[in-house]
């Protein structure tokens, strides 16, 4: 007889984030992450004790899903950060740093947590306000006529991802790719509803990545083309191709015993009898006129072969993942079952193309309104491919993002010291009834607001890497870089050229401070000024909506780790 134990109590652990484990684990995660933010972010590779797949990433997306934490604190913070990952793909890294900043230093502060998140609310607020407020001079506007704005904003999403191992050329090369792509997905009509249609990227690992193209339609892998020689869809008299799309499989297999049992007459054999219900389904294709059948599953041969006498075109294995862009592309509605046909479940295609790539056979099904491609995304190998699989959906999310929404804000730390100095700005004149709507005195403000404005900077400071010094200018409150070796008594505008974002030159006198340090950025004698310039060849862009979020997620999750009071784990 097995022992029994006794039921443990539930652990009750209070004030959470006053004991040492949580701090510690909390700082380890913060360290982890700022050693992979930006451009310059370290590498990291993750597996588990036992070996298996090692992943090779600097991105959240792979980075927070492959590391494990046991605190029920830090699982709200990744929890809460992956969800926002999910609904945006962009600004993970700044999401987690900046949450990791706000708990770190508004736990330090000597006022009570519900007067914190008071204050921080307001000054979310106020960030808010500002950031979608036609003053804000940290926010680009999007024409979509032009498309040098649109090339900034993947040239920054590709460029963010060292794990791509991209050189110039080639990042060149793919954002032009990238934004190609996501233009064959744009309806030419648009309507009351329109939907974006989809890029679907196809994989060829061990080339060079300037061997990457993209093409109007769907490729569908098919080996055994390079057994046969290829076969010509035949067309109808409107110069259409009549498709017919299988979601059931069609090789002839018998259903699993598990699912039930069959009570099959003597003589009678269910082999046979599926088949001929096949060559019957085969029969009424070939007499509809259909020039192409594609199943998501197998095929049985014979009723492909029949297909092909037929000079009617079978490609099977398609993959559920093809399932709706080929429903979308063709009109047709996908067939559930091989015993009966409706004539309303055909489509149609403009072309079919035999392509080859590398050592691949593919299908080319063109459509007649493009809003669904391929992408041939190829890496020199897999490690490489997978990072850049990754920032190649990222980009495309991003800019799906960015047509319902034309803003960009300034990347490379300018919009967080931005932000901070106009937050300094800003609270430097609130009257003194607003802080007894809040319930707190000018100081617990002031020092709050200290503690979110260095939270920002510090975020943009973990853009650097190589231990140089990090400025910010009085005018317009943008991040400037110092290459490292360099005394911190220099003439700045001797060792800058352009600030983070790169809209700002240094051929002016800014009056530039460092960031680090005890005092942070400066309060700005006045409002931050909108820059001279909008748009340059190489700015640096982030997206608005995935940034927006960032903010609110951050600083969400931050106060409700402050307002907890206990954790209670079952031990059992």
């Amino acid at each position: 007889m097995a022992r029994l134990e006794a039921k443990k109590p539930p652990l009750f652990i209070s004030e959470p984030l006053t004991k040492d484990t949580v701090s510690q684990s909390l700082s380890l995660l913060s360290g982890i992450l700022k050693s992979c933010y930006g451009p310059a972010g370290r590498l990291k590779q993750l597996h588990n004790g036992v070996g298996g797949y090692v992943c090779t990433t600097s991105q959240s997306s792979a980075l927070l899903s492959c590391l494990s934490v046991s605190h029920p604190v830090l699982r709200v913070l990744m929890a809460s950060v992956q969800n926002h990952i999910s609904r945006f793909s962009d600004c993970g890294l700044f999401t987690a740093l900046l949450c990791c900043n706000l708990i770190e230093r508004f736990k330090s502060l000597n006022v009570a947590s519900c007067t914190v998140i008071k204050i921080s609310k307001h000054l979310l607020s106020l960030c808010m306000d500002y950031l979608k407020s036609e003053a804000c001079a940290c926010r680009v506007s999007v024409d979509f006529s032009s498309v040098e704005t649109l090339l900034c904003l993947v040239r920054s999403v590709l460029t963010s991802k060292p794990a791509c191992m991209l050189n110039k050329p080639e990042v060149d090369y793919l954002t032009t790719l990238i934004l190609k792509a996501f233009m064959f997905t744009v309806p030419c009509r648009v309507e009351t509803n329109t939907v974006l249609g989809k890029c679907v990227i196809v994989p060829v690992k061990g080339r060079k990545v300037m061997d990457s193209a993209v093409l109007p339609g769907l490729l569908i892998e098919a080996p055994e083309i390079q057994l046969a020689k290829p076969i010509t869809a035949r067309r109808t008299c409107s110069n259409m191709i009549k498709t017919a799309l299988f979601c059931v499989s069609m090789s002839g297999d018998l259903c699993n015993p598990e699912e039930g049992a069959i009570t099959v007459p003597q003589g009678i054999s269910l082999e046979v009898s599926e088949l001929n219900q096949l060559l019957n389904i085969g029969k009424q294709l070939v007499d509809d006129e259909v020039d192409l059948v594609v199943c998501q599953k197998v095929i049985h041969p014979s009723l492909k072969q029949y297909l092909q006498e037929n000079h009617v075109m079978a490609v099977d294995r398609a993959g559920l993942s093809l399932m709706e862009p080929l429903s979308r592309m063709t009109g047709s509605n996908p067939i559930a079952s091989i015993h009966s046909l409706s004539p309303s479940c055909y489509g149609s295609l403009k072309d079919v193309r035999i392509e080859n790539f590398a050592s691949k056979h593919f299908v080319h099904l063109i459509p007649n309104d493009t809003v669904v491609c391929s992408l041939i995304l190829c890496n020199r190998n897999e490690t490489a491919w997978d990072e850049l699989k990754r920032a190649c959906e990222t980009a495309e999310h991003v800019l799906q993002l960015t047509i319902k929404e034309p803003l960009a804000l300034l990347g490379g730390g300018c919009t967080e010291t931005h932000l901070a100095s106009y937050i300094r700005h800003k609270t430097c004149s609130l009257s003194t009834s607003s802080f007894k709507d809040m319930g707190c005195s000018r100081t617990q403000y002031q020092l709050v607001a200290d503690g979110f404005c260095r939270s920002l900077e510090s975020v943009a400071c973990s853009l650097s890497h190589d231990g140089g010094e990090i400025l910010t200018d009085v005018v317009y409150g943008h991040c400037w870089f110092v290459p490292s070796g360099f005394p911190s008594v220099s003439n700045w505008s001797d060792l800058v050229s352009k600030c983070g974002c790169g809209i700002n030159g240094s051929a002016e006198n800014l009056n530039w401070r460092l960031l680090q340090g005890q005092f942070g950025s400066p309060i700005i004698p006045g409002c931050p000024k909108d820059p001279p310039v909008k748009v340059a060849d190489f700015l640096t862009l982030d997206c608005f909506a995935a940034k927006c979020s960032g903010l609110q997620v951050a600083l969400e999750t931050a106060n409700l780790i402050l307002d907890l009071t206990y954790v209670i784990e079952d031990q059992n």
